[in-house]
């Protein structure tokens, strides 16, 4: 199957792009701007560029997409240039599609099992891509499967605005880790391998007048807490932390795999936070000896 991956330079794009290729798929990597590493093509769009997403798309069997913005307080400090992108990128993506397509959507646990939008244009927007990717499938032209994911976390990932990354960063010597509260927040870290092949077995079932939400996730919550805990057992580093009062944000988010192991044959392999910690780990300073 010839598929293009939106945002396929990104962190979870990247691993994706390496499972299609892996799953013998002929691999389209679409990105703003930077090339794509390995045996694909790269092709170049911007999603607030119809025309652009129109060409990128004009010859794949189905779309991988990834592309977004993902951060909450980015989404606050920019609602419309949010919307703009999250949903107006996704009507551009779903308008490019030819008749029989198979779309994956990439969208956010944060939606929980109600479906209601999170106070923030990030899930708000997630959630109206949810909706036309769903009313475009049920006219029976496209195949889609929206997968809402948990913190996708491993190797790779460099975003220090992410829990992961800031602790890890931490405990290699950049400064302090500053812990929200008491840091009994609740998390559900899935490995970025594991993520990357429920995207591709999601391919496998998006057949054409067919539409799924799945939650994609360890099943495994970890708090706060428990992720310092792990990075300081794994690496053997001292962690700095400092505590300061609780961010609004969610208490608890948390992920049942279930649904997604039933419909996809899909099961997180590599997701206990040890391994996850360790693979995010070693390629940036091996633990000491």
């Amino acid at each position: 199957m010839r598929v293009a991956v939106t945002g396929a330079g990104g962190f979870v794009g990247r691993a994706v792009v390496s499972a299609l290729v892996a799953a013998g798929h002929d691999v389209v990597g679409v990105t703003r701007s930077r090339p794509v590493a390995g045996p694909v093509e790269t092709r170049t769009a911007s999603l607030e560029r119809p025309d652009q997403v129109s060409a990128a798309l004009r010859d794949v069997d189905a779309v991988c997409h990834l592309a977004a913005v993902v951060r909450v307080r980015e989404s606050r400090a920019d609602p419309l240039g949010t919307w703009r992108t999250n949903v107006g990128g996704t009507l551009a993506v779903l308008d490019a599609l030819r008749p029989g397509a198979r779309i994956v959507l990439a969208s956010t646990a944060a939606l929980g099992r109600s479906g209601r939008p999170p106070a923030h244009p990030y899930g708000a927007s997630k959630l109206a891509a949810e909706v036309a990717v769903r009313d475009v499938a049920a006219a029976g032209t496209v195949g889609a499967v929206s997968l809402r994911f948990a913190n996708v976390a491993g190797p790779g990932d460099t975003d220090r605005t992410r829990l992961l990354p800031a602790v890890l960063a931490a405990a290699a010597g950049g400064g302090e880790f500053v812990v929200n509260g008491d840091g009994s927040a609740v998390r559900d870290l899935v490995h970025v391998a594991d993520a990357a092949d429920a995207v591709v077995a999601a391919l496998a079932v998006a057949t054409p007048g067919t539409y799924r939400a799945l939650p994609i996730g360890s099943g495994q919550p970890v708090t706060v807490r428990e992720v310092l805990d792990a990075v300081a057992r794994v690496t053997g580093r001292v962690v700095p932390a400092r505590h300061r009062e609780g961010a609004p944000e969610a208490p608890v988010v948390t992920v049942d795999p279930a649904p997604a192991r039933d419909e996809l044959g899909w099961t997180a392999r590599r997701s206990t936070i040890d391994r996850i910690v360790r693979d995010a780990w070693t390629p940036r300073t091996p633990p000491p000896s």
